[in-house]
């Protein structure tokens, strides 16, 4: 490992906004991120894990510690099993098992970011979501140094969350995912958009047709990163979809036959009772739409829940427009809309 100092983080990052790190060090295999965890301690650095940098945003004023980023990388197979290092690009480790006719997280294709980030927030896309998939997760508790191995159930796994960024914030750095994936398994089209993409399919889709299919998708909604494409600059869907009790969403859908007559608001059963509605259909009917917002920060052009960096934004201006945003919403429908992307640096977070 390489000590280095004041290195710049916001191109490091996909929104690229953010100061730089008093210290970085990229830790390529678990020896050294317990080293630089140890280091970080005995000199009393505050201490920031960074992975692709995907679901992030960090402050002007940068972080005054350590960041750590994780470069583990490499898959091992064994039979249906594999387990991949944190640092291992995400949509790298979905081609791996595509190609190897391994389903289970095909539909998650094209996501940005790392292996480690998934269990994090327990990502999800187009009808699957990490946690149907992962045995396992392998972590380093910094408080004690020890490194332990969370089974699913350990996890908490629940809509866009895990204990690592819940009860456990800040405690554990994933160094593994274990998944176990299904030999020859059948692409799975339940999303409305892939069932569309299929529509007058003959047969079932190949994994590899479904791939190809999301991250068409995706390009279309700029939620894939593709070079010279400023709607891409973005940090993925910036908000949460909500999810509220039966009887808030009675409530908010007579507001929405108020507010659009006829119009079926969007709503998706979450169990127990509760109710996903839907953000971008929220922020659309409180008059913020794709392209939304002047000057540097605003609305993707492709996709309502992404707030983009349209060049020469700072991490402030991002904060302001979320907040714009935050205030629409819960102005015109009485709901909080609760941001996806970690904060990192500000006092609010």
């Amino acid at each position: 490992m390489v000590l280095q100092e004041n290195i710049p983080l916001a191109p490091l990052t996909t929104l690229k906004v953010g100061g730089p790190a008093r210290y970085f060090v990229e830790a390529a295999t678990e020896d050294d991120v317990k080293a630089a965890v140890a280091d970080a301690a005995e000199r009393r650095w505050p201490l920031l894990v960074l992975g692709g940098g995907s679901n992030l945003v960090i402050a002007d004023e940068g972080w005054p510690g350590l960041v750590l980023k994780i470069a583990i990388s490499g898959i091992a197979q064994h039979n249906d099993v594999f387990q991949v290092g944190a640092g291992h690009d995400w949509d790298g480790f979905v081609f791996h098992a595509v190609r190897r006719n391994y389903s289970g997280v095909e539909c998650l294709s094209g996501i940005p970011g790392t292996v480690g980030g998934t269990p994090i927030q327990n990502v999800g896309a187009y009808g699957q979501e990490v946690a149907e998939t992962i045995l396992s997760v392998r972590v380093l508790e910094i408080a004690t140094g020890q490194t332990l191995e969370l089974d699913n159930q350990h996890c908490g796994f629940a809509y866009r969350s895990s204990i690592f960024n819940t009860t456990h914030q800040g405690r554990y750095i994933v160094l593994q995912v274990t998944y176990r994936l299904v030999r020859d398994g059948a692409a799975k089209v339940e999303y409305a958009d892939l069932k569309k993409a299929f529509a007058g399919f003959t047969g079932s889709p190949s994994l590899q047709q479904l791939r190809n299919a999301v991250r068409t998708i995706r390009q279309s909604k700029a939620m894939l990163l593709v070079e010279g494409d400023d709607d891409c600059r973005s940090a993925g869907s910036f908000f949460k979809n909500p999810v509220v009790s039966a009887a808030e969403a009675e409530r908010i859908e007579a507001h929405a036959q108020e507010i659009a007559p006829g119009e079926a608001m969007p709503r998706y059963q979450a169990g127990n009772g509760l109710v996903k509605l839907s953000a971008a259909w929220l922020m659309e009917h409180s008059g913020i739409h794709k392209g939304h917002g002047q000057g540097p920060v605003g609305i993707s052009r492709k996709h309502t829940l992404a707030i983009v960096n349209r060049g020469g934004a700072t991490a402030g201006d991002i904060v302001a427009f979320k907040n714009e945003i935050q205030q629409r919403v819960l102005d015109a429908w009485g709901i909080q809309l609760h941001p996806e992307p970690v904060f990192v640096g500000f006092t609010f977070a």
